[in-house]
């Protein structure tokens, strides 16, 4: 074991080796441009400015000049040709050794068509826990959470958004000693497979349809979309062959089509030992760039930092103190400028620094940590196709507790990896995330003024509290505008009106602070979503815009890349680790898909298929699905999705609420009758779509809450009926593929795991 550990890091340290050998002096590229303060004045104490003052936003005509502008500028290459190279010998290496090891040099044809699918599909049933663990990292770590969670930590939500990744903790301890013997015994290929193995082929064949709709048209979309932001936003205004590399299109294809080659050829054992080496770079890789933003944020001019300081945090100019050059000065700046009580509402109304969120917040209130939260981690690592394969492809049981349980340490580690660094690009770059939502804005406003697409409709704007904070006169003329085109009543448009002169009074005055000027935000945009309504319910009769925002922040953690890595000789390594954790957790995707369409669909089709058959038709089916979720992936750049994550996570919940009460009464209630197995999936696909119609103010995480306590009740319901007539208890057979020892060192480790998750919620309460 200890020359595998040492292989691995070995691996790793040659890797950060090449970074550190070109590494020179670190430019100094202060936070959104702001001159650098060479010899800072001591900054009188008189000097206090109230926290989060709010500037005046550019209008929508200055964003399109400065869109015009920036993209007539022509643009030097973001990396140097060493770092091009070093960039693309580590993908091709690390993609080329997968592809490597998934072949065993020595076995014979024979004992290949032997193997067939479970090879390609599971790796041979042979993985061993490192392997698992750390592909448990790589599948699930990607830009989905580097862009979606960092952009959610960078709005109002903050350290919140991390209780996916620490409850994630306690959950995948919970699936190693709960669920995985149950899915073991039964020696299923799919996790669809166990529901034909403990109810009927009706519930498994729903099961895997919905499950390969969502992973395709969902997960496997928004990575796609996820990786291609980052690099759209990296390389914006850069041209090369005559290809914008800033276009997420073009970023869409190139990640797309890198993961579809070496998981077409590899198969799931190509993914787990490319996993290897990108889930270790990535944690690195974040670590490196939450080091250069706190490096940043202690150099950083107060006058700054203090428009992005929490309203009620108490920091002011002076508290923040001078810049430094001290790693210590810029930790103590990030929670003096993000403390403070959580609070709901516009960005930066409340403290960042908080896991229990007020019963009202749009995203994470407190009560969805009772159940709703709970939901989707126990779907995601228990239930979910492309994580579970991973452990489903374990040499034993032991193996694959370990394997678990080590995941769950490392996700203790990703929220300081990748929601800190969120924070602190709200912190150090507000401006850029600004600009690139004017970018969005002018956008908007062109297709608005184009005939074509307008097509004769009355124009409604679909604003938000960010946008009006930001953008207070066009905010309120869009609003007064929406109100004349619906012909409101007398009384709502002088309502409406007053709020704007209140707000535009607000806006004026350089005293008043964000806490203060919350609540005529808020009233104007309620106003303004009442007011559309009937547009939003008759959309064909009239023009809806894109929901207009204040900031991108599915930008952020691009923006640091950009800001803070060229020229610290890290750019090259942070970029691959990026490029080759989506490509990860993309081909990962892809392969389950092809594994559920394979084995739950054509194999029920056509049963006496061979295992070459079944493994080129998963290759066509991997294809297809590639193809699928890459014509969605550029549309989810709308910000009509509220953010990638929010997208993923909740189209998940048509799904996991039912499909978690299914599997529970599956493993742990045998006089469950078989009916129950198809009928709560679909239960709760009904309710959580009548829910979202007729409640869409309900925070989705309370819904999946919602639906998953009524189909449990219903459960219990059946489960009685059934034993009251009689019904036998079902037993379900070991079908001795693997060992099902336990692992008494995973039961150990695993309480260490809980009881440090505990600890963090205590620390950041």
């Amino acid at each position: 074991m200890m020359k595998t550990l040492a292989t691995i890091f070995g691996a790793l340290a040659l890797m950060t080796w090449g970074a550190a050998a070109q590494e020179g002096p670190v430019p100094a590229t202060a936070a959104d441009a702001q001159p650098a303060l060479a010899a800072p004045a001591a900054i009188p104490a008189v000097e206090v400015q109230p926290a989060a003052e709010i500037q005046p936003a550019a209008p929508a005509a200055e964003a399109v000049q400065a869109e015009q502008t920036a993209s007539a500028e022509p643009k030097t290459a973001p990396l140097s040709m060493v770092e091009v190279i070093l960039f693309c010998v580590v993908v091709v290496g690390v993609i080329a050794l997968g592809i490597w090891k998934s072949r065993d040099p020595e076995e014979t044809e024979e004992e290949k068509k032997a193997k067939g699918a479970s090879d390609y599909f599971l790796a041979g049933r042979g993985l061993t826990w490192w392997l698992v663990g750390f592909s448990l990292i790589a599948a699930n770590i990607s830009t989905e959470q580097f862009v979606g969670m960092s952009g959610k930590s960078a709005n109002w939500v903050g350290m919140a958004i991390a209780g996916y990744e620490w409850l994630a903790a306690i959950t995948l301890v919970v699936v190693a000693f709960c669920f995985l013997p149950k899915l073991l015994k039964g020696g299923v290929y799919t996790i669809p497979e166990f529901l034909e193995y403990r109810y009927n082929t009706l519930a498994r064949s729903l099961m895997a349809i919905a499950t390969l709709l969502i992973l395709v048209g969902v997960p496997t979309a928004g990575v796609i979309y996820a990786g291609a932001k980052v690099i759209s936003v990296f390389f914006t205004g850069y041209s090369a062959m005559g290809i914008d590399f800033g276009d997420i299109t073009v970023g869409c294809v190139i990640i797309a089509f890198c993961a579809t080659v070496y998981v077409f050829v590899g198969g799931l054992k190509a993914c787990a030992w490319t996993d290897l080496f990108w889930g270790a770079a990535l944690i690195v890789g974040g670590g490196v760039v939450a080091y250069f933003a706190l490096t940043e944020l202690s150099g950083a001019d107060p006058n700054h930092l203090i428009q992005s300081a929490a309203a009620n945090s108490g920091a002011t100019v002076a508290s923040l103190g001078n810049p430094s050059d001290s790693l210590w000065h810029g930790v103590t700046r990030f929670f003096e400028l993000n403390s403070g009580d959580a609070a709901s509402g516009v960005n930066t109304v409340g403290g960042k620094l908080h896991m229990i969120r007020p019963a009202d917040d749009a995203e994470i209130p407190w009560t969805a940590l009772c159940l709703g939260l709970w939901i989707p981690n126990f779907f995601y690592w228990g239930l979910n196709q492309y994580i579970m394969q991973r452990t489903l492809a374990s040499k034993s049981l032991a193996e694959g507790q370990m394997g678990i349980v080590f995941a769950a340490f490392l996700k203790l580690i990703i929220p300081f990896v990748v929601v800190v660094p969120g924070i602190l690009a709200y912190n150090l770059y507000r401006n850029d995330l600004k600009e690139q939502a004017e970018v969005k804005y002018a956008a908007e406003i062109r297709k608005t003024e184009d005939p074509a697409a307008v097509k004769g409709r009355p124009v409604i704007y679909k604003l938000t509290d960010s946008f009006l904070v930001e953008n207070v006169e066009e905010g309120c003329a869009h609003a007064i505008h929406n109100a004349e085109v619906m012909k409101v009543g007398e009384d709502v448009m002088a309502n409406l009106k007053q709020a704007c002169a209140d707000l535009k009074a607000d806006a004026a005055n350089d005293q008043t602070t964000l806490a203060e000027r919350a609540p005529f935000v808020e009233k104007i945009a309620s106003l303004n979503n009442k007011i559309i309504k009937p547009a939003v319910d008759n959309s064909d009769n009239y023009y809806l815009t894109d929901t207009l925002v204040g900031f991108d922040y599915d930008s952020a953690f691009g923006t640091l890349i950009r800001k803070l890595l060229p020229g610290t000789g890290w750019t090259w390594f942070v970029l691959a680790a990026l490029f080759g954790a989506v490509v990860s957790s993309l081909a990962s995707m892809l392969n389950s898909a092809s594994t559920i369409f394979t084995m739950d669909i054509y194999n029920k089709l056509r049963k006496n298929a061979g295992p070459t058959e079944l493994v080129t038709v998963g290759k066509i089916g991997l294809l297809v699905c590639a193809v699928i979720a890459l014509t969605i992936a550029p549309f989810l750049d709308s910000p009509a999705f509220g953010g990638i994550f929010n997208f993923i996570q909740e189209f998940q919940g048509f799904l996991s609420p039912g499909a978690l009460c299914v599997f529970l009464f599956g493993f742990f209630v045998p006089k469950c009758p078989r009916i129950f197995g198809w009928l709560g999936i679909v239960i709760n696909a009904l309710l959580y779509g009548i829910l979202k119609v007729w409640q869409p103010e309900m925070a989705f995480l309370n819904r999946m809450a919602v639906c998953f306590i009524t189909v449990v009740v219903i459960g219990f319901i059946f489960t009685a009926v059934n034993a009251a007539r009689g019904g036998q208890p079902i037993v379900l057979p070991d079908r001795g593929v693997v060992a099902l020892q336990s692992s008494s060192r995973a039961k150990i480790f695993g309480w260490l795991v809980v009881a440090a998750t505990v600890a963090l919620y205590i620390i950041f309460w």
